[in-house]
């Protein structure tokens, strides 16, 4: 029996490639997945600072309740040193606006060169009157 020498390896190669692409497939989903729960998170951390300054509101009584831009932007900003959120936060009369963002590292997905990426998010929450 004769063996052919000049399909040798070429078994190997195909394994390598395949399992090249199961692990970018995975990293897609895990570091995929680590930035879109990121994303929530951070969305969520914004709205409720942005809520906590919205609750400095003056003027209630004359139920045109106008928001205290200097009040609020401490208020949200004591929320979010309380649970360490950073972000930057900014106040008019009418709402509140916190943009916060953090930094993902890539787990998988840095094993073929793709780097940490930022995340950011930005709410804006205004005071309410009923009907």
């Amino acid at each position: 029996m004769q063996r052919l020498h000049g399909d040798s390896g070429s078994i190997t190669a195909f394994v390598v490639m395949l399992a090249m692409t199961f692990v970018a497939c995975a990293g897609l989903a895990v570091d995929g997945g680590r930035m879109v729960a990121a994303k929530v998170q951070l969305a969520d951390e914004a709205e409720n600072a942005a809520r906590a300054g919205t609750q400095e509101i003056t003027a209630l009584r004359t139920g045109d309740p106008k928001v205290d831009p200097e009040k609020a932007i401490l208020a949200a900003q004591d929320f979010m040193n309380r649970h360490h959120i950073r972000g930057q936060v900014s106040a008019t009369s009418i709402e509140v606006t916190v943009t916060t963002s953090r930094v993902v590292p890539m787990t998988l997905l840095g094993l073929f060169g793709v780097g940490s990426r930022l995340i950011s998010a930005q709410r804006s929450a205004r005071p309410v009157t009923s009907p």
